[in-house]
């Protein structure tokens, strides 16, 4: 194992490489080991020539249920490296991460250390995408400065922001999916289904103090570039979320609805994919 630095608390980091990379053990700001692989760039066509790939990484950042592992986060980690180099991870709870699942709130510290990481292996741009629960932290991590300018971070603001298929609010229960999810997340029966059915390990508490929610963070983000991407078959969110979240971004936000897309990553086909990647060169 190689030591890649240091923090008040300890190792900041450890990896080593492995066949899909370099694999990691990153250290959140609250002392939470975090799964992560790094993919160089292959070297594709799809970002050859164009200056604003070089020196970038793009950091995802799964849904609810979702990990590094997972065919979904995978598939598009192969294709973001058409572009640039990519980091993936597991949030708390999820996959090989130690601690259990906030459901958003803490999660922001875990991206933090992914987009950290990112900086120290050397990347001078670093932008965000997120998916669902993913989508919304990348919202929130964003606008950390603004809304906590004392806080520590450990990787800094990200250059560019893309959030998909995002809640504009918490507790929102006026779709069957969000219901259920809502069951799994507050019931002890729900947990102990989510722990052993989807391998996702979720924190009994409740928020204390509610976060801020991913409307109030993206009203934060500018004048950092953010892509708000949302599908008008997604089961969890109706439309009124991504039009809320842009509206609240202003100027800073472009909105994307695309007709047939669903729900996060396990719904975005590479075509979907390889545009945002693309965008990503344009800003």
């Amino acid at each position: 194992m190689e030591s890649l630095g240091e923090s008040l608390n300890g190792p900041l980091c450890v990896s080593s490489i492995t066949s899909g990379g370099r694999r990691a053990v990153l250290l959140t700001e609250d002392g939470v080991r975090i799964e992560a692989e790094h993919r160089p760039s292959d070297g594709g066509t799809s970002g050859a020539g164009n200056p604003a790939y070089e020196g970038c990484a793009i950091v995802v950042a799964h849904g609810f249920t979702g990990a590094l592992e997972r065919p979904a986060i995978r598939r598009a980690a192969e294709v973001f490296a058409e572009f640039a180099g990519v980091i993936t991870f597991s949030f708390r709870g999820h996959g090989g991460s130690g601690g259990r699942s906030t459901v958003g709130d803490l999660e922001v510290l875990d991206l933090d250390a992914a987009v950290g990481w990112a900086r120290r292996l050397g990347y001078r741009r670093v932008v965000t995408v997120g998916f669902s629960m993913g989508g919304s932290v990348v919202l929130r991590h964003a606008a950390r400065p603004a809304a906590a300018p004392s806080a520590g971070r450990l990787g800094g603001a990200p250059d560019a922001v893309v959030s998909v298929s995002a809640p504009a609010r918490w507790y929102y229960r006026g779709t069957a999916p969000m219901r259920r999810l809502h069951w799994v997340v507050t019931r002890p029966t729900g947990r102990l289904v989510s722990r052993l059915g989807l391998g996702t390990r979720i924190h009994p508490r409740e928020w204390d103090p509610v976060p801020l929610s991913p409307i109030e963070s993206a009203a934060l983000i500018a004048p950092t570039p953010l892509l708000i991407v949302h599908g008008d078959r997604d089961a969890y969110f109706p439309l009124d979320h991504p039009r809320s979240l842009a509206g609240a971004a202003g100027d800073a936000a472009e909105l994307w609805i695309e007709p047939g897309f669903g729900h996060a990553e396990n719904a975005a086909d590479d075509a979907l994919l390889r545009r945002v990647g693309a965008w990503l060169g344009t800003v």
